[in-house]
């Protein structure tokens, strides 16, 4: 994978199987703080072939999550967000549960169309298959968010 200034990035050195043509799960990451609303220059990306067990993960553990959060952005946990492919080709997210027994963000899920549903600490939720959407984790003190978005091509 190529940053937006044309250098590599950690994950375009890890091998990854090719997945042109194959069903898979497409993510979009943006890390947003205050006045950057709505700007994309950070933004990461990362797919996984539809597959039965197939993972992707997201937060600020670069050794195991392939969208990594800024290290400092403590609202976000080590691995915050978990999409795993079931084995019939249809993908989850999973607020993973985190060291804290309350979580210092909020997540939420939103679909086209739709305001955006609160998703539990803990809680998982079904992609819909083909669709697109949003997962956004908003930092419950201070105007910072992590966009994540998602697109299942079938």
């Amino acid at each position: 994978m190529t940053r937006p200034d044309g250098r590599a990035g950690a994950a375009a050195v890890r091998a990854r199987p090719d997945t042109r043509g194959a069903h898979v799960l497409e993510l979009t990451m943006a890390s947003v703080s205050g006045t950057e609303a709505g700007a994309t220059a950070g933004m990461l990306m990362a797919d996984a072939p539809s597959e039965a067990g197939a993972v992707l993960r997201v937060g600020r553990d670069r050794s195991v999550c392939r969208l990594a959060t800024p290290e400092d952005w403590l609202f976000v946990s080590r691995v915050h967000l978990e999409f795993r492919c079931g084995p019939a080709g249809t993908w989850q997210v999973t607020w993973v549960r985190g060291s804290q027994p309350d979580p210092s963000s909020e997540v939420r899920l939103v679909l086209p169309g739709e305001s955006g549903r609160a998703l539990p600490y803990g809680g998982a939720a079904p992609l819909p298959r083909g669709g697109a959407g949003e997962i956004v984790v908003q930092d419950r003190t201070s105007p910072r968010s992590v966009n994540v978005g998602f697109y299942h091509e079938v």
